[in-house]
């Protein structure tokens, strides 16, 4: 285990999914843990995983140059896990610059920054366009920094795994919007990790993708999600002509089912490239769903942990 016994680390969006994950794995090491974002008493929960003293909370807002500055200040390093669905273009880009800048400027050893697979300044979504720009502006402002891009994260706390299972246990009918389209899911715990180990000296400068050991198409991930709760939905494929209507046509209303953006992403699969360092290449062996899962997924099923499952 890598021991980082001292050090001051500031975690941008450290109290997020991901964020709470790379928290704990620091202070187990030994780190003090500045967690910086928009609303700080948000994350306090985490205080008591470290010991006194060992955890710091501070205001900042990436899209505030100034801010970001005043938090990283005395950072031995410096992790980026600021993201938006929305405003990405300044939480995503022009803030991802700032935090690089800050770090540089503060004399951070190392800057990890969490990206997206798909990340491209010439992509067609918005999202996509907005990280891969965000990738551009690091590089620029601190050169060794380790950028890191997951697929599609999954783990208790998620927005993607329970959405629809949540939707499954509410509905005996469930759309399949792209049904072909490719994801390899990846275990929060792993990105974690993966963060943690890209402190280190043989991750500076280089890019990382990282995927689970599954590659499935959104059918079979739906499908896999109904056998592990132990529903028996009735899926029903969406054409592409009528998904792309209703993205643009409604994906702009609060509470649809896709926006546009969403829709331009599932264009394109959300797999780790061939011959891209992954994580193996940090020392990682990626869990699999089902390793995982059934200890909170057994929340969905009609009788909870005593149902039985195919």
């Amino acid at each position: 285990m890598q021991k980082l016994d001292g050090q001051l680390i500031t975690v941008l969006g450290g109290g997020g999914f991901l964020g709470r994950y790379v928290v704990q794995r620091l202070l187990a090491r030994g780190a003090r843990v500045r967690i910086a974002q928009r609303e700080p008493r948000a994350a306090t929960f985490l205080k008591p995983l470290g010991g006194l003293g060992q955890t710091q909370f501070v205001a900042a807002d990436v899209r505030d140059a100034a801010s970001v500055a005043r938090a990283v200040q005395g950072s031995d390093a410096v992790i980026n896990l600021a993201g938006a669905f929305a405003d990405m273009q300044a939480v995503q880009a022009d803030g991802a610059g700032h935090v690089a800048a800050a770090a540089k400027a503060a004399g951070a050893r190392a800057l990890v920054h969490v990206s997206a697979i798909g990340a491209d300044p010439e992509c067609a979504s918005a999202y996509g366009r907005s990280k891969g720009d965000g990738e551009a502006a690091v590089r620029a402002a601190f050169a060794d920094a380790a950028i890191l891009r997951p697929s599609i994260l999954f783990g208790r706390e998620d927005h993607f795994i329970n959405r629809f299972a949540t939707m499954m246990r509410l509905s005996p009918v469930v759309p399949v919007i792209a049904p072909g389209a490719k994801f390899q899911p990846v275990y929060v715990g792993d990105v974690a990790d993966a963060v943690v180990a890209a402190l280190g000296s043989a991750a500076a400068g280089r890019t990382f993708e990282l995927g689970g050991p599954q590659v499935l198409t959104m059918g079979e991930l739906l499908r896999w999600i109904a056998d592990a709760t132990g529903r028996s939905p009735l899926f029903v494929d969406v054409p592409d002509v009528a998904a792309s209507a209703l993205a643009t046509g409604f994906g702009w209303a609060p509470g649809a089912p896709i926006t546009k953006d969403q829709w331009l992403m599932l264009q394109h699969d959300n797999v780790v490239a061939d011959g891209v360092a992954g994580l193996a290449e940090l020392g990682i062996t990626p869990a699999s769903l089902a390793s995982v899962a059934e200890g909170w997924l057994v929340q969905y099923r009609r009788h909870g942990r005593f149902a039985q499952t195919a």
